[in-house]
Order: C-alpha cells, then structure tokens, then sequence
C-alpha cells in the first residue's frame, strides 16, 4: 500500500490545496478464513459478493463424530446412578454406626465393632466425593466436546462482504501451515481512506481532522475523519500519509478506487455531506 502511494506521488505533480490530494480506497481489513481442525467442508453458506454479518455461519465441517461425542459427554455429565448410591450406602453407614456407638455404650457389642461401623461409614463417604468428582469431570469433558464441536464451525469475524471463496462442500479443509483458506473476506464499513500529503503540511494534520473525500462518481463526495498520520517523511518523494476512515454503512462506496482529498470546508467546520 505504503509503495503504491508513493508511486502515485512521484509519478503526479502535487495539486494545489484547493485541487485536493491523491488517495485511495481500501477496506478496514481482509481476512482470509481458514479451519483449525481439519475436515471434510460440509456446507458453504455463502457466495462470492454476498454480505455477511458477525457471528453468522459461513462454513460447516462434516461434524457427525463430534455431535455423538458431545451427546455421550452430555449424558455422562448428568449421570446420578453413582452419587444416589454413595448417598444411600452413607444413610445406611451412619445409622449403623450410630447403633454401634449406643450399643458400645451399654457394652454390647466391642469397641472392635463401633470402629468398623465408623470404617463403613467413613468409607461410603470417600465413595461420594469419588462420585462428585467424576460427574465434575464429566462435566468438563462434556465442555471440551462442546468446544471441539463449535471448531467445526467457521463465523463471519465482522460485518463485511464476501471477496472471494476458494473451498466448496466435499473439499478437505487442512490444518496446519500453508492450509488454503475457505473464503476471502473484506470488511468495508468503515473503509479507510490512505491520503498522500506533502511534507510542508506535516505536524498540521493531526488525528481527529476532518477531510472531503471526493469520489470517482462525478461531483460524490463524504466527509471523512484522520485516524493516525505517519511520524516518518518519505525521503524520496517527499510526502507522508494520513490514514483516514470513511463511513460506508449501505456498501454502496466501492473499496480499490483512486480519489482526492482536501480541506474544504475548511477543518473545524461542519461538512454537509453530498450524494
């Protein structure tokens, strides 16, 4: 990007303030989405140009082993054959040994025999905690497949459009360096706008300004804000660049085309922005 603009500001002579400055349209960000697991691609949701959402599903892995591994999970975790038996075996232990003892003291029984009771119950107890553990286990592993589950699930990342889509259903999605990606994604709202300013005006343009962006479209232009400037001068052509982000909330602005940029109205002013 940086070595396009600067062609673009070695091979045009400077325009005046009034006549704007040369910039170019890009999106916010390109993401190129890929699996983490690997897959046969089941369902592919959308198609080349089409607008997505966030959080909506683009891609879907074959998941039929993962879904019956989040169902067996599921039902472990709500398992309570072994608790409602350590729970039963610790009522039976604590009555028995609560005999113990009152026979113990009526000297009935040994004391051989309360202590045994006492090891019953203290026994049945420990079965307990093994049980609650377990089921807590269960529990987590029951999150894991869950998880392993949704990997097999590709999102939309942000509001954006479709570039390109590179995999179809039947395709093997890889894991691991160098896997293709599924789809090429572009996020245009807002787009940012990479203004080439000459040198002199460095240290005047500050984030927060405002610029007239005007389009390719005759007499189009949008009010657009600096997001950060450039703290280096390109030596060789002389100029800076000043990121900018442009509002673009219906898509009807197209990202990869040349524009100008300028400060009219002057900065400070409101701008009435022109269709």
């Amino acid at each position: 990007m940086r070595r396009i603009l600067v062609g673009i500001a070695l091979c045009l002579p400077m325009l005046a303030l009034a006549a704007g400055y040369e910039c170019l349209l890009e999106p916010s960000q390109v993401v190129e989405l890929r699996t983490s697991v690997e897959g046969l691609i089941e369902k592919v949701h959308v198609q080349r140009a089409d607008r997505i959402r966030k959080g909506q599903v683009l891609v879907e892995l074959d998941s039929r082993a993962e879904r019956a591994a989040v169902e067996a999970a599921r039902y472990r975790s709500e398992m309570q054959g072994q608790i409602v038996t350590a729970k039963s075996r610790i009522a039976f232990a604590e009555k028995k040994f609560a005999r113990a003892e009152e026979l113990q003291r009526e000297k009935m029984v040994s004391a051989q025999a309360a202590d045994e009771a006492k090891a019953e119950l203290l026994l049945a107890q420990a079965e307990l905690q093994v049980a609650q553990e377990g089921r807590e286990l269960a529990r987590i592993e029951y999150q894991r497949a869950v998880a392993q589950l949704a990997l097999r699930t590709l999102n939309g990342p942000f509001d954006g459009v479709v570039v390109d889509r590179m995999l179809n259903p039947g395709d093997l999605a890889e894991s691991g360096t160098g896997r293709k990606a599924v789809l090429k994604l572009a996020q245009i709202d807002p787009l940012h706008v990479d203004v080439v300013l000459p040198g002199a005006l460095f240290g005047q343009v500050v984030a927060g300004d405002r610029m007239a962006i005007r389009l390719q479209r005759p007499g189009a232009r949008q009010l657009a804000k600096v997001k950060f400037v450039d703290r280096v001068i390109d030596a060789a052509s002389g100029t800076f660049v000043a990121r900018l982000e442009l509002p673009n909330r219906e898509g009807k602005i197209p990202s990869g085309g040349r524009c100008q940029a300028d400060f009219d109205p002057p900065r400070g002013d409101d701008f009435a922005v022109r269709p």
